[in-house]
């Protein structure tokens, strides 16, 4: 038996933690995983992983995995040929757009697809034939805010400044727990001791959360917020930079600052306090104190994007970093320039060209807003989606009012599903195609390291070799292409594999052929522990893709917008709103299935406030029933002091225990279902982005 040590990227967060494997050959010619541990000479990462990353021994062992394409049989599953299942899923896609349109068929693609580069180069080789406007996926769940405000700002939606958290005197984090979630769209791994060196050097760290949340707790300074208020509050901190003179002047070409001073006169730090729950003088203070740092950063992620203000207040982030002279400076947001650009080498983007059938909500980048997928489906007429392509998703867990869609997918002509689980969403699909597992195919990361606190790049190779008659999430959609393509008559170009699109992009990229680095994937072979490009610098104003080089601070869409904040009532004082939550060992609803995962303190409860739940006459530990317009849960409650009053907290993509899921470890878990309460009608109205915080809830005994 033979011992040998492996070096990879950890896929499973947007951290991309640099990880040693240790594998043994057996006389049977299996390979084994004898441990994962830390890569301590990974530049980027310095050893540090996370619970997750141990369990990717877990998938590739676990049972419950798919191994083989299956058919369903009624309430039964048999296995199926490749090349019958790419035949059938050609019939029936071929028939229902003949008899229903080209829109009749929908695909949605989930979180995982951007974690696996071979389906990020391979899956629209397929999904483009099917010609349909009917595309979702979980950009429009927890970031579509992000790429709006860059693209409108900026010029291309992946144009997203990231903060220069190493070099930073003062952050400023709003809906982000990154200790929970090890950064998102920020990828930065070992960030604990990243957060802790700003103080360190003398710097602040400031938290804002309706919950004291496990980064709130390293912070010099928390505050509570309302849930659905944080653009009172943003809105109040750029009023008193303009009004006190506070700004600093950037080198970058701005146009529509004035107007955007003008528009915000009435949003002081006075009018805006009572809104948000923070005293007005806490709020100006804050201000001061950002604008004095000798460099500072905004950060706002998922509970600042996930709310019915989520564009407004992303465009108000990059606004009060602009204003303050942090954006494209050393300590404030910094653009990456990754070795294989995808800023460079694609379109900026498009929004708005078209709308959803039933609601009409806004398309961004060729999707629309998922939480309009049932209702799409669900409302009889033209158009109407009878067929549906998911791929790496579970959107019964994942998007709003989860029982809705469930009703919605019963009732499909004909479903696919990408996936390696029989889970909540692919329980209802007619055919499950599933990849290899992680380790026996590449990786490249060619979205996180756009978002990276550093330039950095590696190219892995397998750990594990493929199995025999299996097929990587490539190989997939380049069969089904051929089979749809031979039905159809549509013609069908060549390809190239994932591995050499990527050499293309690294030897035409910025640190190709005509560079120093000369980079290309055998290249980086030289680098089994990853390669570090060095420090972000600035760029921007030689990377904007507006159509005169110039930053629009001031797009009408968020302009228009503030009505729509001005006019909002104030919620009531007594009632209760939900939040979500993170945890470190899990992500979203796909990694509940391992033991090392879901093992420890239950952290499923409904988190509440200690007099909240006095003046319900609940208890610490009751079963309580939670309500809201479209659903109601029954979960265990838990006091907690971390909870502003107000707020109650429950995490997302738990409620495994459904009629068909085969995901043994996860069905026995308890807890329920955040998105059995959110509300597809709770939007982002410009982006229609989901609101699942803020949501209105009731909670009373079981």
């Amino acid at each position: 038996m033979t011992k040998s040590v492996h070096h990879r990227a950890c896929h499973l967060c947007e951290a991309i933690c640099g990880l040693t494997i240790e594998t043994e050959d057996r006389e049977d010619g299996s390979r084994h995983i004898l441990s994962i541990k830390g890569d301590a000479q990974d530049s980027f990462s310095r050893g540090h992983i996370c619970p997750k990353a141990v369990a990717l021994q877990d998938i590739q062992n676990d049972p419950d995995r798919l191994r083989q394409p299956m058919r369903r049989a009624g309430s039964e599953w048999q296995p199926i040929g490749w090349d019958e299942a790419f035949a059938l899923v050609a019939e029936r896609m071929a028939d229902i757009q003949a008899r229903h349109g080209h829109n009749a068929v929908a695909v949605y693609q989930g979180n995982p697809s951007v974690h696996n580069y071979g389906l990020m180069t391979h899956s629209n080789y397929f999904l483009g034939l099917l010609k349909t406007r009917s595309r979702f996926s979980a950009t429009s769940v927890d970031q579509l805010p992000h790429h709006l405000v860059s693209q409108q700002m900026y010029g291309h939606g992946l144009l997203i400044p990231i903060p220069d958290i190493d070099h930073t005197d003062f952050m400023l984090i709003l809906g982000g727990n990154p200790l929970a979630s090890n950064g998102s769209i920020m990828t930065v791994p070992d960030v604990e001791k990243r957060l802790k060196a700003i103080k360190a050097r003398g710097g602040r760290l400031v938290v804002v959360d309706p919950r004291r949340s496990e980064t709130a707790a390293i912070a010099d300074q928390h505050l509570f917020v309302r849930p659905g208020q944080d653009a009172a509050l943003l809105l109040a901190l750029l009023n008193t930079l303009f009004e006190e003179g506070l700004g600093r002047p950037t080198h970058l070409a701005v146009d529509g600052l004035d107007e955007v001073r003008r528009a915000i006169t009435a949003f002081t730090a006075e009018a805006m306090g009572p809104r948000c729950g923070i005293d007005p003088a806490a709020i100006r203070q804050l201000a001061r104190d950002f604008a004095a740092a000798g460099s500072a950063v905004c950060y706002g992620r998922m509970g600042v994007s996930t709310q019915a203000f989520g564009s407004l207040c992303q465009w108000l982030i990059q606004l009060i970093n602009l204003v303050t002279g942090n954006v494209d400076s050393v300590g404030g947001v910094l653009c990456t320039e990754p070795a294989v650009d995808l800023v460079a080498t694609t379109s900026g983007g498009h929004f708005n060209r078209w709308q959803s059938r039933v609601s009409g909500l806004p398309e961004y980048g060729g999707e629309l807003p998922v939480s309009a997928l049932a209702e799409e489906m669900l409302t009889p007429g033209e158009g109407q989606v009878r067929a549906l392509v998911t791929v790496a998703g579970n959107p019964v867990l994942s998007t709003p009012n989860g029982r809705r869609l469930e009703q919605a997918l019963d009732g499909l002509e004909f479903m696919l599903s990408i996936d390696l689980y029989i889970n909540e969403t692919t329980r209802y699909a007619d055919l499950i195609l599933p990849p290899t597992a992680p380790l026996e195919h590449d990786h490249y990361d060619t979205t996180f390291n756009l978002f990276a606190v550093r330039n950095v790049t590696r190219f892995n190779e397998p750990v594990l070799a493929k199995p025999q008659g299996a097929l990587h999430d490539w190989e997939i959609f380049v069969g089904l292409a051929k089979a749809f393509a031979a039905r159809t008559g549509v013609e069908l170009k060549p390809t190239l594999e994932p591995r050499q699109m990527i050499d293309m992009g690294l030897r035409f990229g910025p640190y190709g052929e005509r560079s120093e680095h000369k980079l290309s994937v055998q290249r980086l072979g030289d680098f089994p522990h990853g390669l570090d490009l060095g420090a972000l610098k600035p760029n921007l104003a030689g990377r904007l893709k507006t159509a005169d080089k110039r930053v629009l601070a001031a797009p009408s869409i968020f302009l228009d917008d503030l009505a729509r904040f001005a006019t909002q009532a104030v919620p009531e004082e007594g009632g209760l709103v939900l939040i979500g939550r993170r945890h470190v060992r899990s992500n979203n609803s796909w990694m509940h299935n391992y033991h090392r995962l879901v093992k420890g303190k239950p952290r499923h409860q409904l988190l509440m406030n200690p007099g909240d739940l006095a003046r319900r006459g609940l208890v610490d530990g009751q079963r309580v029933k939670v309500r809201s317009r479209v659903g109601m849960i029954e979960v265990e409650v838990a006091a907690s002091e971390e909870m502003m009053a107000g707020v109650v907290s429950l995490p997302h993509g738990w409620g495994h225990a459904r009629p068909g899921v085969m995901m043994g470890i996860a069905s026995e878990q308890p807890g329920a279902s955040a998105n059995d309460l959110t509300d597809e009608r709770y939007l982002d109205a410009v982006s229609g982005n989901a609101a699942l915080n803020g949501v209105p809830v009731e909670v009373v005994a079981a």
